[in-house]
């Protein structure tokens, strides 16, 4: 099955919202800005010994970056972290709730504390085909310095409703603004039989091993082998 033949992801919205809210994108078009600018190969580091390359050319970073959607935030909110990070106070001009707390026992325990645990409130329903997930995750590759989004996965098949993505406030005191459209998550739907994949662990065998040390050989004696070789089209 091509993935023209698949049901596509569905993002909803109430019907006031569409064209005010930010609307999610693929995530292949929401790269970072300083990810666009970076030159593949920075010459003031060109030597005999370095070879100059850059992430720009590091396609598992890459693939990271383009994975699945990016949902971002439906409007602008602005973010008081005190009393260093153990409050933090928010607000916003958006007329439907933003951010809500949850309570510290929630997360007992969890290395963030003593920073509190928030809730961004989400204004997307997500709806995937039958057997289809969605991992929930922050933006891979592209922090924003204030917030963290904590990782989830929902039945997004059957669970048809409004799903809101808890946080922590991850920067120092002081007032930040995360602008209307700040990629918020990155939303990878995923088959759940695939997560069924069973797994084996043991020692390689000769010929594994020599096709691992070739492998190794051939990107160290030519720019590019993963690339052209072993990663599949996207």
């Amino acid at each position: 099955m091509s993935v023209s033949d698949l049901a596509p992801i569905e993002f909803l919205c109430a019907p006031e919202d569409l064209g005010v809210i930010a609307a999610p994108v693929p995530a292949r078009e929401a790269m970072p800005e300083w990810f666009r600018r970076l030159a593949p190969v920075d010459k003031h580091h060109l030597s005999t010994t370095d070879n100059a390359l850059t992430v720009k050319r590091c396609m598992p970073f890459l693939d990271a970056l383009m994975a699945g959607w990016i949902l971002p935030l439906a409007a602008t909110v602005r973010i008081d972290i005190r009393d260093n990070g153990q409050t933090v106070d928010t607000g916003w001009d958006f007329d439907k709730t933003m951010v809500s707390n949850h309570h510290a026992y929630q997360v007992n325990g969890h290395p963030m504390q003593p920073r509190p645990p928030c809730k961004f409130h989400n204004h997307w329903t997500i709806r995937t085909p039958k057997g289809w997930s969605c991992l929930f995750v922050p933006p891979m590759n592209q922090p924003n310095g204030v917030i963290e989004i904590a990782a989830g996965i929902v039945d997004t098949d059957e669970y048809t409703s409004l799903i809101n993505f808890p946080f922590f406030a991850t920067a120092p005191d002081g007032l930040y603004t995360l602008e209307k459209g700040t990629p918020l998550v990155q939303v990878i739907p995923f088959r759940r039989d695939d997560l069924q994949l069973p797994g084996l662990v043991r020692a390689e065998t000769a010929a594994e091993a020599a096709e691992r040390q070739r492998i190794q050989r051939a990107t160290g004696a030519g720019e590019g082998w993963y690339r052209k070789e072993a990663r599949e089209r996207r």
